[in-house]
């Protein structure tokens, strides 16, 4: 059953958020780790968020590491509220007309977890939808089944890429997103001013990725304002973070 507190936020939430400045560039690594997965994020102004998922059991759950016995489901934390967001307003965010992105980072075996996660969207019409002007844009990572791109099942359901996917034909239908580890474009530390050669590979990186049409993400990144100003104007486009009221003020600050 849907717990009672997630049904009244489902009721008043569309007012909270109406108010919130929606951030493009803003996404909530290992969302479930709030207090109120996905509602802390949106109240924050949170475009795009993290679900690390698991196939145990018959349950897709979700959970960093091996599910517990109070482990949610993916369809309790995120696919029902979004799903119902839309079925009363048509879109997320009452002034923002861009898609909402939830990326499902896929924990155990690709193909097993993909196919569970595409039947179990295939219960949310309403979110099976790949353009841009889509409410909600869901993309695997993770352990990703790569031969499903480009077939009739992955209608839907995209994939987050790469940089050695770059290069590859993959459409931004089917790969929006280009991720990896901040460290391995720079050892920066974010904590000073960067060298002008500190960031040189991100923003050739970022160059790649938008020549593609592409959002580059990188993870692991340093989590100060400092950092966060400079990768932005690197060309890095979704800011990973934990931090959410912190990126919430920063961002709100810059108007971005």
């Amino acid at each position: 059953m849907f717990p009672v507190r997630y049904l009244l936020l489902l009721l008043f939430l569309p007012v909270l958020i109406r108010a919130q400045t929606p951030h493009p560039n803003a996404h909530a690594h290992n969302d479930y780790e709030h207090v109120r997965p996905l509602f802390d994020a949106l109240n924050n102004g949170f475009t795009s968020v993290e679900a690390d998922v698991h196939f145990t059991n018959g349950q897709l759950l979700v959970s960093h590491n091996k599910p517990g016995k109070d482990s949610r489901s993916l369809e309790q934390l995120y696919f029902h509220p979004l799903d119902s967001f839309v079925a009363r307003n048509g879109k997320i965010f009452q002034n923002y007309d861009r898609p909402f992105y939830l990326m499902i980072d896929l924990k155990t075996d690709a193909k097993t977890t993909y196919e569970v996660v595409n039947a179990l969207l295939g219960q949310y019409p309403r979110l099976r939808c790949r353009d841009k002007s889509c409410p909600v844009r869901i993309f695997v990572s993770g352990n990703r089944p790569l031969d499903k791109i480009g077939t009739s099942e992955t209608k839907g359901l995209a994939f987050d890429g790469r940089p050695e996917d770059l290069g590859k034909g993959y459409s931004t239908e089917d790969m929006p997103v280009i991720s990896d580890h901040f460290k391995n474009w720079s050892n920066w530390s974010g904590h000073q001013k960067p060298s002008p050669h500190d960031l040189q590979r991100i923003r050739d990186l970022a160059h790649r990725v938008h020549a593609e049409g592409k959002k580059l993400r990188l993870w692991a990144i340093p989590e100060n304002e400092l950092a966060w100003e400079e990768l932005l104007g690197a060309g890095v486009d979704i800011i990973n973070t934990d931090k959410l009221k912190e990126l919430n003020e920063f961002l709100s600050k810059k108007g971005l």
